[in-house]
Formats: structure tokens, C-alpha cells, sequence
């Protein structure tokens, strides 16, 4: 599908937000680009960026937009949802870029009401840990995915829109139900950020924290390097998800505590099993 949108408003000009306008516009996809967002410094500093063409000064501004994407925090996106619903336009379509999507689907399907169907669930895999305007890049989804959770009252156009506008990108598109998607990522992406998070407080709490700090090597480096992520957008990601987070947040530390056992019990053989059974599981998907 040859997509060309006239005029795009991205409500959050963060790093995905910002990244998302940056590509379209190396790809000639996109007429004008309007910014919307809490803080006029962000939006300020995107536009000196060349991410956006123009500030919105009210939500209203959406009225006319061909596509409107929320790249906001998960805690505004029901705000944001209830702000722009009154100014959209019959042929607007809405998507999002949110990390959960079962909350997101429920808040749209409340307040778009005969608009829901021209809304399109989102999410693009391509976070990282730094984030804000300048953190934004034209190649960041370039061969990542991204998923699209459509439901029975998705318009098909609007979806098929949605998934070239991602594809001009660079990125990858799948479809997957909502429920699933927020299932596998509480335990690939949700699970990871807590456990790194929790490492690194626990030993920054310490007394002698300085000293943990100045001998951490590679390994220590690259399992918390997530731990630098935005702590409001992980805190609003870890509540939007609780229930599947909860989930595999049990079977994790069930995990562990099999790990305890057999370092209680100096059972070698035990630590051995799981070692090398996520070992190989490990090398298998990092051929993939």
C-alpha cells in the first residue's frame, strides 16, 4: 500500500514520537508534522530539531489531521484520549505506540465512542534507554517490530494504513491479540526493566555502594544498562500491566528460589541444569 500522509500529529515528541516523524520525513511520507505535548520546552526543542513543523496550541488541532499518534507516557494516554475525541475528524485515524494495549484498547473504546473504530492499537519495539526530543534517530525501527492489535471493530482501511505507515519506517509489522501481546511482554521486556531496576537499588542502598559500583564489569553493565530507563514511563508501564507483570514476576522468583535451593544444598548438578538449559536457549535465539 503507497501511503502519503498530509498531516500527521504526534501527541508526545520524545524519542519514539520524534523518531517517528524523523523517518516518515526521510522517506518523503509526510507532508506537515504537529507537535502536541505537556511542555512547551519539549515542544520547543523538537521543532528546533526539525522533528516537528509546528506546535499545536490545543487539542483541537487534531480536527483536521490525517493521522494522530499518541507517543505519550501510559498513565496519559486515557487524558489524552478524552482531550482530542471532541476535535476528530470523521476520516482521522488514531493509533498509539504504548507498551501495554488491553488498558489502552479499554480507555478508547470508552471515550472515542463512534470513533473507535478508526483507532489502531500500537506498539513499536524499539525503546531505549535514553529518551526526550534529542534522543530521537530516522533509523530507529529500521528491521524492529512493530505490533498492531487490532480488534472486531478495527476498520481494515484504518488498520492497512496504520501498518504502511509503520513499514515506511523500515520496521517490521505483526498482529497479535491484545491479551497475548501483553502477556509476552511482561515477561521479555516488563520483567527484565524490574529486575535491573531492583539490582541496581538494592546495591546503590548499600553502604558501600561506591565500591560495588567502581568494580562492576561488562556483565554488571549489561544487564542493567535498561536500569537507566525513564523511571516515570517504566513506573506507568509496570502499573498499566500489573496483572501479567504479577505473573511473571511469581514464576521468576520461583526460579530463583529453585537457584537458592540448590546453592543451599550444593547441588552442582542442579545449578548445572538450568545453566545450560538457558545457555542453549539463549545461543538459539541470538542466531535467530
Amino acid at each position: 500500500m503507497s501511503l502519503h500522509i498530509h498531516r500527521l500529529v504526534i501527541v508526545g515528541t520524545g524519542l519514539i514520537g520524534g523518531s517517528l516523524a524523523l523517518a516518515l520525513k526521510q522517506a518523503g511520507m509526510v507532508d506537515e508534522v504537529v507537535g502536541l505535548g505537556r511542555r512547551r520546552e519539549t515542544l520547543d526543542q523538537a521543532k528546533a530539531l526539525g522533528l516537528i513543523d509546528v506546535i499545536a496550541g490545543s487539542p483541537a488541532e487534531t480536527g483536521d489531521a490525517d493521522v494522530v499518534m499518541l507517543a505519550t507516557p501510559m498513565a496519559q494516554m486515557q487524558s489524552v484520549l478524552q482531550q482530542i475525541a471532541p476535535h476528530l475528524g470523521e476520516h482521522t485515524i488514531v493509533t498509539d505506540a504504548g507498551s501495554t494495549k488491553r488498558d489502552v484498547i479499554a480507555a478508547a473504546r470508552e471515550l472515542l465512542g463512534a470513533k473507535f473504530s478508526r483507532f489502531v492499537p500500537g506498539h513499536p519495539i524499539a525503546g531505549a534507554e535514553s529518551s526526550g526530543p534529542q534522543a530521537a534517530r530516522a533509523d530507529l525501527f529500521i528491521g524492529r517490530n512493530v505490533v498492531l492489535c487490532p480488534v472486531a471493530e478495527t476498520d481494515t482501511a484504518a488498520a492497512e494504513t496504520v501498518t504502511a505507515l509503520w513499514q515506511g519506517t523500515g520496521a517490521q509489522v505483526v498482529r497479535m491479540d491484545a491479551a497475548r501481546h501483553d502477556r509476552i511482554f511482561a515477561a521479555v521486556s516488563h520483567l527484565p526493566h524490574l529486575a535491573a531496576f531492583a539490582l541496581v537499588d538494592d546495591l546503590a542502598a548499600r553502604p558501600e555502594a561506591e565500591d560495588f559500583f567502581r568494580y562492576a564489569a561488562s556483565g554488571f553493565r549489561d544487564f542493567t544498562r535498561i536500569a537507566a530507563s525513564h523511571p516515570e514511563m517504566w513506573r506507568d508501564i509496570a502499573l498499566a500491566n500489573r496483572e501479567a507483570l504479577l505473573a511473571e514476576l511469581s514464576a521468576y522468583m520461583n526460579k530463583l528460589g529453585e537457584i537458592a535451593s540448590a546453592l543451599d544444598k550444593g547441588d552442582a548438578a542442579a545449578l548445572e541444569q538450568v545453566f545450560s538449559r538457558a545457555s542453549q536457549a539463549r545461543r538459539n535465539w541470538g542466531t535467530k
